[in-house]
């Protein structure tokens, strides 16, 4: 387990200094952002979540009618401050009229911050809380003192919050629209997941990811679990799995379209990097899409571009 706390800590100050020279993302190390991003005006915030409190903001304008909804997931070892300190996401969803949360996990016997997500992370403990009720709770509650659009209420993830949207979008499917995982993985056996209806899935992967590997594999050489306990699926593989429980083509079929996900690596196309695989014939409110970051490390250097790509990828895909 400290070994896997090593590898993130060490993985966001590298991001750190490999934003230093790229002025859309900032990262703070273990602590709190010293500063907050700048965002588009909005009302006061508002707290929700009982024991587990996550201040919501609610922006000040936006579209007549309800709000499309976003939640941020942390890390492993992280917290919901940091994760929008890294991926910068609040601005844009004030621009868009999107009401947004960066809840915190359970605090472990070690001290950090994770989500009881799959199967193969991250509850080290064993100690079985419920996160997915958790979160379904926050998300009723923001409908309480907010006007949501029940078609719009989206998840981004990083890391141990990518694994955890897709458990949400496993157990909550009537609720969740669409995620977005960046360098998390859906759960290694299909069967074990079994969405109720199609949701809206973006993986995004580097192919260099150390941590949770592009092609799969098991976290028990970093936290000292037994061999094969947690195993997870490659990113191609598990967009593959989304794709078969949402009725597409089984089969992701690239395409010579890129997407400007990492600052640091160059592309094809405007300094745009990540090859998009998409699926096809998919039920309504299904899509599927793999961006791969060719190079790209568990933290990606996450682009100016990065923040208005997801979460115009989401409003783009409500629930029919």
């Amino acid at each position: 387990m400290r070994r896997l706390l090593g590898l993130l800590i060490v993985g966001i100050v590298a991001g750190a200094c490999a934003n230093a020279g790229a002025p859309s993302a900032t990262v703070s190390p273990t602590s709190a952002p010293p500063s907050t991003p700048t965002v588009a005006p909005a009302s006061s915030p508002t707290v929700v979540g009982g024991e587990r409190p996550v201040t919501v903001q609610l922006p000040s304008a936006g579209p007549e009618g309800p709000s499309p909804l976003l939640l941020l997931l942390h890390g492993y070892g992280s917290t919901g401050a940091e994760a929008e300190a890294y991926m910068r996401l609040g601005p844009v969803a004030a621009e868009r009229g999107v009401v947004f949360a960066t809840p915190d996990g359970t605090v472990d016997s070690d001290g950090n911050h994770y989500w009881n997500a799959t199967d193969a992370c991250c509850d080290l403990d064993h100690a079985g809380v419920d996160d997915a009720g958790y979160l379904a709770d926050v998300i009723e509650e923001i409908k309480g003192v907010a006007n949501i659009d029940p078609k719009r209420i989206y998840l981004v993830g990083h890391s141990n919050g990518g694994f955890m949207t897709y458990r949400m979008a496993c157990e909550h499917a009537d609720v969740v629209a669409g995620i977005v995982s960046l360098a998390g993985a859906t759960f290694v056996e299909p069967d074990d997941c079994e969405p109720s209806e199609p949701v809206s899935v973006l993986q995004i992967h580097g192919t260099a990811d150390d941590l949770v590997a592009y092609e799969g594999g098991e976290l028990s050489e970093a936290v000292g679990a037994d061999e094969g306990t947690l195993r997870y699926p490659g990113a191609r593989t598990g967009a593959a799995a989304w794709a078969a429980y949402n009725g597409c083509d089984p089969e992701l079929a690239d395409t010579d379209e890129t997407v400007d996900v990492d600052a640091l690596i160059d592309g094809p196309t405007d300094g745009a990097e990540a090859a998009v695989a998409r699926a096809s014939g998919c039920e309504p409110g299904g899509h599927v899409e793999l961006w791969t970051i060719p190079d790209g490390s568990h933290f990606p250097s996450v682009s100016g571009a990065f923040a208005e790509h997801v979460v115009d990828y989401l409003l783009d895909h409500p629930k029919p």
